[in-house]
């Protein structure tokens, strides 16, 4: 019987004759650029075929726009595009959580660059009208350079655009993404059996203990989302009061406030952290900011923080980082387009680096990375449970973004290509003061 490997032999044989001689088919212009060495299968809508017949996951290619996509968009983009439009299927997987088929990808398949002589026969062969940009997904954020019409990269204007992008989809979404927690950040499970909802609660707990809150504490909450670390403060007795540039944040986050009795302690702001005058707080927690804020205000970000805290109060900051300190801040492809415009992620040291320029005493540092993972697949699983209801509720191309970027994201997690750093730091007292915090940590990790 012959063998995948020496049909793809005969195949890259044939398609290295001159050129004039034939065209490749789509599957052979795939067997070319990935070396044969495909862990799925794949069907195109000329008819062709490779990978694997008893692969466990397969993509079909179903119409030529999609190979336009997958031609002209860099990196991820081009798939993300294909996939979102719906030129590109998958399957053995559900939309909802296509992470096992993402990690054969991420593991198994590597591109390589064609001979000038093959890549003239490769365009030849899909046509290059096949190469001219198109109009991508109408949920497609405009490319960086032509978002300066909204207003500078982190200003309050453009800030809040991109705000509006990711956050203000449908509250009622969300509930079924998050859980009855509502909470959309990094979750903290004491072992590996309990719930997404028990490990949220665990996270408010542990922020919670980190700032030292007691009853009658004031707690500043920046970036709050749907209200999670207000409402679990003020039960406590803290008075707490937030804030979120989303106004479908804002609005659910009242309600709940309201449903709790919690008025008199909690209260939510629909703005910008900017726009915060009150001084004197006791603590205040930043979960799931910083990603949004840009590098080149990290000195701003740390000086405005300090300058709302009494002497001695305690700062924690919670954020996605990257695994070193040198690469690149900025997100790109598929996350930048249709996830997080304007994110920015750098690593843990430039964070401490920033804060400690800005006159923070940092004090404890932890990596959460694969306590995200877990939070990943488990909004995963939600979404997949109530997939019916999502695509009603928002679409099916939206519905799709988000089953891709958090099984993508959790990969990412897994293999350490992002992280999820907790940075607890302190306004000193005076020169050489932190006031009466304890010689060693005093929370339960």
């Amino acid at each position: 019987m012959t063998t995948f490997q020496e049909r793809r032999s005969d195949d890259v044989d044939r398609a290295e004759r001159p050129h004039s001689e034939r065209k490749l088919t789509l599957a052979e212009v795939l067997e070319v650029l990935t070396g044969g060495r495909l862990p799925l299968r794949f069907t195109a809508y000329d008819g062709s075929s490779t990978g694997p017949t008893d692969a466990p996951f397969g993509l079909q290619l179903k119409a030529p726009r999609g190979t336009t996509y997958l031609a002209t968009g860099r990196g991820d983009l081009g798939l993300a595009r294909a996939y979102i439009a719906g030129d590109l299927e998958i399957h053995g997987v559900h939309p909802g959580d296509p992470y096992e088929l993402l990690k054969a990808l991420s593991s198994d398949l590597v591109f390589t660059l064609p001979s000038p002589r093959m890549a003239a026969t490769i365009i030849r062969s899909i046509g290059a009208q096949h190469l001219r940009p198109i109009a991508p997904p109408p949920l497609e954020a405009a490319p960086r350079w032509r978002r300066v019409a909204g207003g500078l990269r982190h200003g309050k204007t453009r800030d809040a655009e991109a705000i509006h992008h990711h956050y203000d989809v449908s509250n009622t979404f969300y509930e079924w993404v998050l859980g009855p927690s509502m909470t959309y950040t990094c979750a903290c499970y004491p072992h590996p059996e309990v719930s997404l909802d028990e490990a949220q609660e665990n996270k408010y707990r542990l922020v919670f203990e980190k700032l030292r809150l007691q009853a009658g504490d004031r707690l500043l909450d920046v970036g709050c989302g749907w209200g999670g670390m207000v409402r679990y403060a003020a039960r406590r007795g803290v008075i707490a009061t937030g804030v979120t540039l989303s106004k479908e944040q804002s609005f659910w986050a009242q309600r709940a406030i309201a449903a709790e009795g919690l008025i008199d302690l909690a209260e939510v702001r629909f703005g910008d952290y900017r726009d915060i005058t009150e001084t004197d707080f006791d603590a205040v927690s930043s979960i799931g900011l910083l990603e949004h804020i840009g590098v080149r205000n990290y000195p701003s970000y740390f000086s405005f923080l300090q300058a709302r805290l009494r002497p001695g109060g305690l700062l924690l900051n919670h954020c996605i980082t990257r695994p070193d300190n040198q690469a690149e801040a900025r997100t790109r492809g598929f996350i930048d387009r249709y996830v997080f415009p304007d994110g920015e992620l750098t690593g843990s040291g430039r964070i401490i680096e920033a804060a400690q320029d800005a006159g923070w005493e940092v004090l404890h540092e932890e990596n959460l990375r694969q306590h995200y993972a877990m939070t990943l697949r488990d909004w995963c699983a939600n979404l997949v449970e109530h997939w019916d209801e999502a695509v009603l509720e928002v679409g099916l191309q939206t519905a799709k973004v988000w089953g891709l970027y958090m099984a993508g994201s959790r990969l990412a997690f897994e293999n350490g290509g992002i992280q999820l750093h907790q940075i607890l730091m302190v306004k000193p007292v005076g020169p050489r003061s932190v006031g009466d915090l304890p010689l060693r940590p005093w929370w339960t990790p």
